[in-house]
């Protein structure tokens, strides 16, 4: 099975509904990169229509392929290697359908309780494991995933749930969760 991450930081909404492209983080590089290797998926895509942010990734990442970074902590190029910057979430998709010569599935998520193509965990899980496409896990940044670039999902992965009512996680908790959810180790798995 392949899967990716598809990072958007444009279109995305800001506290106050707006839509924005909001800024790239040196931690969501790190992080997620190293999350997509761990559990083998194939890329990390940032999507960005900004060149400012798309240079800062460029530096970022080369600096740990290439300069000091390389020699000072060589497998973290294991993990960056994975990440690839476009313009827009149809860019995304088109890199993913070249690479794997087969449209991915596209699956939103969302912190909030939305109406539309819900699926939970489990049968989100079931279906992945029978497929033969590919999929990309759709991640909004700022305040969420506009509800057009939802709309163009083929699923809305059901909002993970804390024990209280704050609901607040940073995209690389998030992330890491729902991957786990869905590729990791279960103890039904075991028999």
């Amino acid at each position: 099975m392949s899967f990716y991450l598809v990072l958007v930081h444009y279109p995305v909404y800001n506290k106050r509904g707006k839509v924005v492209a909001s800024s790239i983080t040196n931690l969501d590089i790190h992080d997620l990169s190293r999350l997509v290797r761990t559990y083998e998926g194939k890329g990390l895509i940032m999507v960005t229509p900004l060149r400012s942010q798309k240079a800062m990734i460029e530096r970022i990442t080369s600096h740990w392929k290439s300069g000091f970074g390389a020699v000072y902590n060589p497998n973290r190029d294991e993990a960056l290697k994975l990440v690839k910057v476009v313009s827009f979430l149809e860019d995304a998709i088109e890199f993913i359908e070249d690479r794997e010569e087969n449209r991915p599935v596209l699956v939103a998520t969302s912190a909030r309780d939305m109406p539309g193509k819900r699926v939970g965990y489990r049968q989100l899980r079931e279906i992945m494991h029978r497929d033969e496409k590919p999929y990309a896990i759709v991640l909004g940044t700022g305040w969420g995933l506009t509800k057009e670039v939802i709309e163009k999902c083929d699923y809305l992965l059901d909002p993970i749930k804390g024990l209280g009512n704050y609901n607040h996680l940073s995209v690389r908790c998030a992330a890491a969760i729902i991957v786990d959810r869905l590729l990791g180790w279960r103890e039904e798995d075991e028999g």
